[in-house]
């Protein structure tokens, strides 16, 4: 009987399994073929913290959502297709599954002890429990070990083929050859052909398994995004906030020097740099994010362009020398890449915890430019961004981007450094007769970089505070007056040089959401599709934190109401509130490890509306 092929704007598939099961490995493949087959993409990597997790509980679930398709801002909030490698990744992922969706997963994991474990009184795959959905449960594990073991594979090695021949079954369900997911697999083993080998001929096996089930009457054919030309790759958040930095470095002509401490999720950019020297990159792993810190300010201070990456509890760690860096007036890029707190938390969930730390963590009055990344791809500009701001205005740059947006991944257009702006340090000149330390350009009351080795600019700089223009150590009440004064408003005079804050969708309605960094999608795709149904929403993004843009204000005064929307207990709202006191705000807080989902977020707008007297 020939088979349907459905056309579909865009879908949302997710895999999970045990942590040893390969859902990273899965996820990944199949998000990189429909990047390079045409479609928009947006990955979601959801992992326990546990290092050896328990064996088929819901605490050693892993899993990797892809939202494929024509445009994918979001990473979906439903799946229309769920693989399940066992029963406990079934019970704790049910609820994010669509009625009428397709669900697969291996009937040879369903046996009594994994049933109990993931505490099912039944086996859902016999008592009608998943009657609301298309269930595909045929013996994977064992049909993989056979095409496996036949391919020479030891009888362990067999076995954890098996996420691959669910793989297969789901490229054939939505019509992708497997000439790409080859190459890709022999890319991932390279170098072992005989597990290479294998693994390719269990997603054969999965995909002919799909093509001959009578279960499968319909295939979907995934609809391209439309892309303006150019090179492209998926790209996750943490590599792109390292090429940024890169960039950056090559667009100064500097070496880039990072130095930073392990920490998850921000470690990926650690582990990016290390690839690179062949760009100029030193890359110090450093006993402690305290070193860490300290060695880029040192790095800073002989003339590199330097950097330092973390998670909130290490920017608890680094405050004292965040201090440091605003005393001495050095420039310096922190990157937190933030998770759920506080403490250590939970390491391996996103959310916008680190706000007020980052405008507010630190002793006496030391204030730094904060900014924050709104997506994977929008990393690599953040970053840039944040070392432009940093060199030019001699001054620590927080990079607030987070779990979500560091591991997760979507489609980047590569961009021509010549494209990039420029990025002008205010180097001091050598043997400038009139040169202070702490002598500031009248507009910007930035400070020069004079950097050692720099003929006739010997200078003291340090911890202790200095006396204005000429640098002198000072306890005197009056010059700390002064310098305190003069960091503050050097980093509140960025203001006026800020690209206006911009409002999307009905820009005339009553209603203001705002949400800063990751949230973007989520919230604007939920304005889109509350002003699509007739109600009227505008939203206004942002990325510049501290100062916030000069416009600001002027814009809230537009709007009767505005609602605040972030993965906090409400940090940028009460920051609104505190610089700007005369509006009113509402917020809309989840404070769970997860990303908000469309639907939450346009139940709670709505509610805002209906309520305007």
């Amino acid at each position: 009987m020939s088979k349907q092929i459905l056309e579909k704007e865009s879908v949302v598939v997710k895999f999970v399994g045990d942590s040893g099961d390969g859902m990273q490995l899965t996820g990944t493949l199949f998000s990189d073929t429909a990047a390079l087959a045409g479609n928009d993409i947006a990955t979601f990597p959801d992992y326990p913290a546990e290092i050896r997790a328990p064996h088929n509980t819901i605490a050693g679930v892993s899993g990797f959502q892809v939202h494929i398709g024509k445009e994918t801002r979001i990473i979906g909030d439903k799946c229309d297709v769920l693989v399940a490698m066992n029963p406990a990744s079934l019970k704790a992922h049910l609820k994010w599954v669509d009625k009428g969706a397709t669900i697969i997963t291996d009937e040879d994991a369903y046996d009594e002890k994994a049933l109990e474990k993931a505490g099912y009184a039944a086996n859902p795959l016999t008592d009608g429990s998943l009657s609301s959905y298309c269930v595909i449960a045929p013996k994977i594990t064992t049909l993989a070990k056979e095409t496996a073991l036949a391919q020479g594979l030891d009888n362990k090695s067999a076995e954890r083929t098996k996420n691959m021949f669910c793989l297969g079954m789901v490229y054939y369900i939505f019509n992708f050859n497997l000439e790409t997911p080859f190459k890709l697999v022999e890319k991932r083993f390279a170098g072992k052909v005989k597990i290479a080998d294998a693994n390719k001929q269990v997603l054969q096996a999965g995909y002919n398994f799909a093509e001959t089930m009578e279960a499968f009457n319909s295939t979907f054919q995934i609809s391209n995004v439309k892309l303006e030309k150019g090179k492209y790759r998926n790209i996750t958040g943490n590599e792109a906030t390292a090429w940024g930095l890169l960039a950056a470095a090559e667009k100064v002509g500097k070496e880039l020097f990072l130095g930073s401490y392990p920490i998850t999720p921000a470690t990926e950019i650690l582990i990016e740099l290390a690839k690179h020297k062949s760009l100029g990159a030193q890359v110090f792993q450093a006993e402690d994010e305290i070193a860490g810190i300290c060695s880029a300010i040192g790095a800073s201070f002989a003339g590199a362009m330097a950097c330092t990456t973390t998670s909130g509890p290490g920017l608890s760690l680094k405050t004292e020398a965040i201090g440091l860096a605003v005393m001495t007036e050095l420039p310096l890029v922190i990157v937190d890449v933030q998770r759920a707190g506080p403490s250590t938390g939970m390491p391996t969930k996103s959310e916008q915890s680190d706000l007020n730390i980052a405008l507010f963590g630190r002793n006496g009055e030391a204030p730094c430019i904060v900014v924050a990344a709104a997506s994977p791809s929008d990393c690599f500009y953040k970053a840039y961004y944040a070392a432009k701001l940093a060199m030019e205005n001699m001054t620590p740059v927080i990079l607030l981007t987070d779990g979500n947006t560091g591991q997760g991944s979507e489609l980047f257009r590569i961009p021509k450094m010549a494209d990039m702006p420029s990025i002008n340090p205010p180097y001091a000149t050598p043997n400038d007769p009139n040169f202070k330390p702490y002598r500031r350009d009248s507009e910007t009351l930035v400070r020069q970089w004079a950097i050692p080795g720099m003929e006739g600019l010997r200078h003291r700089i340090g911890g202790l505070e200095k006396t204005d223009v000429d640098g002198l150590v000072s306890t005197d009440p009056l010059n700390h007056a002064k310098m305190v004064q003069n960091r503050s408003e050097k980093v509140m005079r960025l203001a006026k040089r800020l690209p206006k804050q911009n409002v999307y969708g009905n820009v005339d309605a009553d209603t203001l959401v705002v949400s800063w960094g990751g949230t973007k999608g989520a919230v604007y795709t939920a304005c889109k599709e509350i002003n699509n149904s007739g109600k009227a929403v505008a939203q206004a993004h942002f990325s510049q934190i501290m100062p916030l843009p000069e416009n600001t204000g002027e814009i809230f005064a537009k709007y009767k109401k505005i609602l605040v929307c972030e993965l906090n207990s409400g940090q940028f709202a009460n920051y609104l509130r505190m610089t700007l006191p005369d509006f009113k705000y509402e917020q809309y807080n989840k404070v769970q490890g997860l990303p908000f989902t469309v639907q939450e977020l346009r139940e709670a707008i709505i509610n805002v509306i209906n309520n305007i007297k």
